[in-house]
């Protein structure tokens, strides 16, 4: 009598150390379901934390709901609207704010436009910056006095996450004197109150919790140093903005210089 010939595929599917998974007919136990949807979810807490893959792109979004939105970021985004706002204005810019080395490196690798950067504290990566502040293109300097530069220095100053530190004792000096070394505007980036706070390595930085201030608080103070918000270049800014499908996550506000 002859042997019955096997079929060698079914065989192997059903053989080895993982035949049972694969065989057409299986089940996959509950006890191994649990295990895959567990390394499932740490492997996406793995990608999540570490700001990599699918996630990588959201971790400014969630910032912003957090309220710990940097000022100085949203510079660099608004880069191109301002210099659409501002056109050859945008030519000799001095930005005044924490991580001044980041807006600056970007600024300079805009055609036709050099850049300065005052960091009002204390310069923590240094290695980024080393190059800048070698050429003397930023420095560490404190606000709350006058800044070693000539009148109308630059055609335009930018200032991000500062002013929020500083007592309206200061601000009657500082902001003054920002608009002293400018020639052609004064452009300010602060918080939202009630939408931007600060981080707990913030206040051992800077000494004081920063204090987010209303528009209308803006405003009126604007007023009584004698600071006019440049409504013309506000509007242009608006327009670009809408353009490019921007929306700024600060307050931004337009100043002209002193004449």
């Amino acid at each position: 009598m002859s042997r019955r010939q096997t079929n060698p595929s079914r065989r192997l599917a059903g053989s080895g150390p993982f035949g049972g998974i694969f065989h057409p007919k299986s089940r996959v136990s509950p006890l191994l379901s649990v295990v895959l949807i567990i390394v499932g979810v740490v492997l996406l807490i793995g990608l999540f934390r570490g700001g990599s893959g699918i996630f990588a792109g959201n971790k400014e979004a969630i910032s912003k709901v957090e309220g710990d939105y940097s000022c100085t970021l949203e510079v660099q985004r608004a880069i191109p609207i301002l210099k659409k706002a501002y056109g050859d204005n945008m030519r000799k810019v001095l930005h005044v704010g924490p991580d001044t080395c980041s807006v600056v490196s970007k600024l300079l690798r805009e055609e036709e436009t050099e850049a300065w950067g005052v960091e009002p504290y204390e310069i923590e990566d240094a290695g980024s910056c080393k190059s800048l502040v070698h050429k003397g293109i930023v420095r560490e300097a404190d606000i709350k006095f006058p800044l070693q530069y000539r009148p109308k220095s630059f055609s335009l100053v930018i200032v991000s996450d500062a002013l929020e530190y500083l007592s309206p004792k200061y601000l009657n000096k500082t902001l003054p004197d920002l608009a002293r070394v400018s020639a052609d505007g004064l452009v300010i980036f602060t918080g939202y109150p009630g939408k931007q706070r600060a981080k707990v390595a913030e206040l051992s930085k800077f000494g004081r919790p920063a204090k987010m201030r209303s528009s209308s608080w803006w405003i009126r103070f604007f007023g009584q140093i004698s600071l006019e918000v440049n409504e013309a270049t506000a509007k242009k800014f608006e327009q670009a903005a809408i353009k490019l499908s921007y929306k700024p996550s600060c307050q931004v506000f337009h100043l002209r210089s002193y004449h």
